[in-house]
């Protein structure tokens, strides 16, 4: 049995391009490139069904390495916390007071884009400490 390379992370979202670009800004990835036989991502949106419009925008890491992030609309709104969530790892081999001011910087640079902080996890006997935010429609994440 192969194993499998690549995945996708997929988000249901009420805005999806608000929420992709955020996270675009968040991991450094990058919009796919506009649609062939189209000028810009405006003209290629005119050209859909009213309904269709601003439903789904995608992300990638421009190094390849990362996974595809897709967003797409639905008409539910978020009620419950997420089963998943992504962790932002901006903390890696880094313990104490070094690791919690990389979690603030990150949480400082993201606050702006429409993140909100949550809570910061302080370091126990089994973890190191992270920082439990929320991104622009909520969806749960941490800066680890």
């Amino acid at each position: 049995m192969a194993s499998i390379k690549q995945f996708q992370v997929t988000f249901d979202c009420a805005e999806p391009e608000r929420v992709g670009r955020f996270w675009c800004e968040a991991l450094g990835y990058v919009p796919p490139s506009t649609p062939e036989g189209f000028d810009t991502w405006d003209d290629y949106q005119r050209s859909l069904p009213p309904e269709k419009r601003g439903s789904w925008f995608a992300a990638s890491d421009p190094t390849g390495v990362g996974p595809r992030m897709y967003f797409q609309r639905v008409p539910e709104g978020k009620v419950v916390k997420n089963r998943v969530h992504l962790d932002v790892r901006v903390g890696t081999g880094l313990v104490g007071a070094a690791r919690v001011a990389a979690l603030e910087a990150e949480c400082a640079r993201l606050v702006p884009l429409g993140a909100t902080r949550v809570q910061l996890l302080v370091a126990d006997e089994e973890n190191e400490s992270c920082l439990a935010m929320q991104d622009v429609e909520g969806n749960e994440f941490c800066i680890d």
